[in-house]
């Protein structure tokens, strides 16, 4: 701490939440501004711009930042962001699989790999994992939405692979699965 004086104290600790919440927003503003450049800029349109908008308001990020991150990545003013996938085996040959959004493919690949060996598990080559797993995109719907025929007949319509309907009155939904490629189109 600062000594003795009580303003340099909360100066010191005031310091230290702006600057964590500054790199939280700054992460954030690149999610947002990276999503926006890979889809379309409306977040209606584009569910993962939405899921980066409703992060950042969650996280009480002022609504001009998050409308400027936009407007960047629609401007395509954005850095060279792209993402990568990496598989491997953890302890035991648990698979892993990473998904990583940077703006430096050798960098990341060797902060990945030293985490994996840190802790006792080793970088696979490409598909040596997820051939283990189906990957979905899953939309979820509360009950109030619709019957549960309407909601099947709808998203069998529009391309769904599977429906699934919860009663519970409470925490209940439809659960829509779909293949992650058509998500835009059956949501």
């Amino acid at each position: 701490m600062a000594g003795h004086s009580k303003f340099k104290n909360i100066m010191h600790k005031k310091g230290r939440a702006d600057a964590a919440r500054s790199k939280l927003f700054s992460k954030l503003a690149r999610d947002i501004t990276v999503a926006a450049k890979s889809g379309m800029p409306d977040p209606a349109m584009n569910p993962r711009l939405r899921l980066a908008v409703n992060n950042a308001k969650a996280e009480s990020m002022p609504k001009d930042n998050i409308e400027r991150a936009i407007k960047k990545g629609a401007a395509g003013e954005a850095d060279n962001m792209e993402d990568i996938r990496y598989e491997g085996f953890g302890p035991a040959g648990v698979g892993i699989i990473v998904e990583a959004l940077t703006d430096n493919r050798n960098r990341t690949g060797g902060n990945v790999r030293s985490w994996f060996s840190k802790f006792g598990g080793n970088l696979g080559e490409s598909n040596s994992v997820s051939f283990m797993w189906d990957r979905l995109g899953l939309i979820e719907y509360p009950l109030k939405a619709g019957s549960v025929d309407t909601i099947m007949d709808a998203a069998i319509e529009a391309g769904a692979a599977d429906v699934e309907t919860d009663e519970d009155p409470e925490e209940g939904g439809h659960l829509i699965y779909t293949a992650y490629e058509d998500l835009n189109a059956v949501t």
